[in-house]
């Protein structure tokens, strides 16, 4: 069902975002391909293991990355230098996907986070 919500969601926006966020979501699912799709506060996110580790949303002006905790984005600023950002969203423009590398550098973040480093 919930894949189906992020459909809707999806299904909801004018291009380019809608081709940005779907993007977005491919990379996610390719990265963390076990990752449940769900909606968290009314926006498309990911969970694992009962822990919600990564989100999108788009805005009037702008795309957001939501980690889903705060410590995420400080801890990748040099990675992250050029975004707009809060501690909890990462800024985007709707034309422009965020690159493939720093998605998985923000999903190996809070994963690490979430459940401890990878052995």
């Amino acid at each position: 069902m919930s894949k189906q919500e992020i459909d809707q969601y999806l299904g909801t926006l004018d291009e380019p975002e809608r081709a940005t966020l779907t993007q977005l979501r491919d990379t996610i699912v390719a990265i963390v391909p076990n990752a449940e799709q769900c909606i968290s506060y009314g926006m498309p996110a990911f969970k694992l293991k009962g822990k919600t580790i990564a989100g999108f949303a788009a805005f009037k002006s702008h795309l957001s990355y939501l980690p889903h905790s705060g410590s995420v984005i400080p801890r990748l600023a040099k990675e992250t230098e050029g975004y707009t950002k809060t501690k909890g969203s990462l800024h985007f423009p709707a034309d422009e996907p965020l690159p493939k590398t720093l998605v998985k550098k923000l999903l190996d973040t809070r994963m690490a986070e979430a459940f401890g480093p990878r052995r």
